[in-house]
């Protein structure tokens, strides 16, 4: 094989059109939440919590891609400012589960509809099957790389 095969070329990639993607998708949501005075980091917190209530902060971490130390953060921000509440002392060891509080539930469903709206920007060139094929293929790209993740010794 040349060295010219082995090379990864930009407008042929998929690794770089996914991340293209993500920066735009990211820069675009990052749009709409400023206004809100979020980060998509904030929102995707917000939007756990909704989802799974009594989150901990190191799965909120996993779940948002940030650090334990940074969920932290952010936590502590939204308790400051009444979003979230979490038990001032743990329950069973260190996991101090954090739930939405009313305000909490409203910001984010107003920052959720701001952030529909850029996905519904983003596949309104796209039909329903071209949607639902995509989905898949994104599932699948990413069980192929986790599955191959958890083959690698470390």
């Amino acid at each position: 094989m040349s060295q010219d095969e082995e090379r990864i070329h930009l407008e042929t990639s998929l690794g770089y059109l996914l991340k293209e993607a993500s920066s735009a998708l990211r820069a675009s949501m990052e749009a709409v939440l400023r206004p809100l005075g979020m980060t998509v980091t904030h929102y995707s917190c917000l939007e756990l919590l909704a989802q799974r209530p009594g989150l901990s902060n190191s799965e909120l971490a996993r779940g948002t891609f940030v650090t334990r130390q940074s969920m932290n953060v952010l936590l502590q921000s939204l308790e400051r400012d009444g979003s979230v509440t979490r038990p001032a002392e743990a329950a069973v060891g260190k996991v101090l589960p954090a739930q939405l509080t009313p305000l909490g539930q409203r910001r984010r469903e107003q920052a959720s509809a701001a952030v529909r709206s850029v996905e519904v920007r983003m596949l309104s060139g796209m039909s329903d099957r071209e949607t639902s094929a995509a989905r898949s293929m994104l599932r699948s790209m990413i069980h192929s790389l986790r599955d191959s993740d958890d083959a690698v010794p470390r």
